[in-house]
């Protein structure tokens, strides 16, 4: 069988094992075999402290597919900074074909101050693919274009849900612009596919023709252990395939996703306090009651109806809502019996047991 797009036989015209040239990244060469931690200069503090980048490169000695896996675009999205620590120190990475580019803070300073945006109230992730001589935000995003992405044939972008916001483990995919990337998808394996369209200004539009999957679990500022797991394990699943890793001795249990090419938020028809009827990854039926919003004292108090039947992707954390706040997000399905095997089987495979149908 031939290798995917972008992997290498590996061999030379002798026959034995081909070697990589060395990578250089922000003007830092790495050799094959090698790993380097490298800190990419971004513009300072106006306190005159200096800030960067820090990219980990694990170059490996046979020829294969470059990946970028970067996490933190949005700087309170931390999930992916525990999936990349863990990635990294994965000792399958010994036997590596082809180069692994980690980057777990892109945004170092809304990391720093626990914040979504950029010191400029730029959202980073809309300001792809940036520019040398732009805004604060278009230069950084200009960076990791030049210095990173453009390095690379694939990538995986790791993300959370935004603040008081919380995901079920999904992948984001555009397969109508890039129908390839449904294999790179199943071989992830996680509950939900969720098919939508690219946004502009997003590092997704910005990598163009190269296959890169959007990854969204869990919610920002917290670790969620099922997220991250899920989120490693998926990372690993996508390296093997691409033939940067080797195929494990023993056949292992994965769930089979389920794709989804619509979705939809529920909003708050008042404002009020909120309670919550159903888990993430529960399974709505059309009409079925969510929740209800009531006001202090229980006194006038509305139901949130279900406009459709499918999967509980995303919710709200905060009980305290104001009318035509996003509360429930739907990934629609017109029947819901695949889409409660796919995340039924997740959970067995990560032994989370959770409720999935209203009683």
């Amino acid at each position: 069988m031939s290798p995917p797009d972008g992997a290498s036989e590996g061999r030379n015209a002798r026959g034995s094992r081909a070697r990589q040239p060395p990578i250089v990244i922000g003007g830092v060469e790495v050799a094959p075999g090698s790993r380097r931690t490298i800190d990419l200069p971004l513009p300072p503090l106006y306190t005159h402290t200096s800030v960067a980048m820090p990219v980990h490169v694990v170059h490996g000695r046979s020829p294969g597919p470059c990946l970028f896996v970067t996490a933190t675009v949005h700087g309170d999205e931390i999930n992916g900074i525990e999936i990349i620590r863990r990635l990294l120190r994965t000792k399958s990475l010994e036997r590596l074909s082809g180069t692994l580019i980690a980057v777990p803070v892109v945004n170092v300073y809304g990391f720093v101050a626990q914040s979504r945006y950029l010191p400029d109230r730029r959202d980073l992730n809309r300001s792809f693919p940036g520019s040398e001589k732009g805004s604060m935000a278009a230069r950084l995003a200009d960076t990791l274009m030049s210095e990173i992405v453009s390095k690379c044939t694939h990538g995986i972008d790791l993300h959370t849900a935004a603040e008081g916001r919380t995901n079920l483990p999904q992948i984001r995919v555009d397969l109508d612009l890039h129908p390839e990337l449904r294999e790179l998808a199943e071989a992830f394996a996680p509950p939900i596919v969720l098919d939508s369209s690219t946004r502009s200004g997003t590092l997704r539009d910005a990598v163009g023709d190269k296959p890169m999957l959007l990854y969204e679990a869990g919610e920002a500022l917290r670790f969620d252990e099922l997220a991250i797991r899920a989120g490693l394990k998926g990372t690993l699943r996508v390296m093997r395939h691409l033939g940067m890793l080797p195929q494990p001795k023993t056949r292992e249990k994965r769930s089979s996703p389920w794709f989804a090419s619509n979705s939809i938020w529920m909003r708050a028809p008042q404002s009020g306090i909120l309670r919550q009827r159903l888990p993430l990854g529960g399974i709505v039926e059309e009409g079925d009651v969510l929740g209800w919003i009531a006001d202090p004292f229980g006194q006038q108090e509305e139901a949130i109806v279900s406009e459709v039947a499918g999967v509980l992707i995303g919710l709200t954390r905060l009980p305290l809502v104001h009318e035509g706040e996003a509360l429930f997000h739907v990934a629609t399905t017109r029947s819901t019996e695949r889409a409660s095997r796919a995340v039924d089987e997740f959970h067995q495979e990560y032994e989370q047991p959770v409720i999935t149908r209203l009683s």
